[in-house]
């Protein structure tokens, strides 16, 4: 890993973790529902905080949520959510963790609905990889009014951008990063 390399602003020079995760992950297209599931509990998590508290605590969430297994989480109940805000390694925060296991048999119904979820993210994407550095836009707008309608918390326009850009529909790079789309 060449700290060399001129990155995004955001990412902190001085983390390893964070810089893998800017080279590697972030802005990388990613379909598979694990992985989906997991970045949005993550992002959930991160409202009010950095994205790098929360990935330094990744481990830990993985750990903590069966390794983001869907129908592990949907099927927690109050010991879990005992376990959960006792749990120094994530973020204990009562409503984010009530919300996470909401979420999660929303984001199953919303599989069981459409297939998959990348199958009901594209029906706003429609294929597209947008080019972009914004903070909402009426994307996540239309995405964050959908999943709020079907009752997830945590889902904000802005959450969702992020989301979108973890996840690779939306690519943000700055124009000096050498993951800059078109950069040579």
């Amino acid at each position: 890993m060449n700290c060399e390399k001129p990155r995004c602003r955001w990412c902190s020079p001085s983390n390893p973790l964070y810089i893998r995760y800017h080279d590697e992950e972030w802005g990388v297209f990613r379909s598979d529902d694990a992985y989906l599931f997991e970045m949005l509990v993550l992002e959930s998590f991160q409202a009010g905080l950095s994205w790098e508290c929360i990935l330094n605590k990744r481990e830990n969430f993985r750990r903590a949520y069966a390794g983001f297994d869907l129908d592990a989480v949907c099927a927690f109940g109050e010991e879990d959510i005992a376990r959960l805000l006792a749990d120094p390694g994530i973020v204990r925060n009562r409503l984010k963790v009530n919300a996470s296991i909401r979420n999660a048999r929303i984001f199953r119904a919303i599989v069981q609905e459409y297939g998959s979820f990348w199958a009901y993210l594209n029906t706003f994407v429609h294929d597209r990889r947008l080019v972009e550095q914004q903070v909402t836009s009426p994307l996540s707008d239309a995405i964050s009014a959908d999943l709020v309608r079907r009752g997830m918390k945590f889902v904000g326009s802005t959450l969702i951008y992020s989301y979108l850009q973890a996840i690779g529909v939306i690519d943000s790079h700055e124009e000096s990063c050498f993951l800059y789309p078109g950069r040579e």
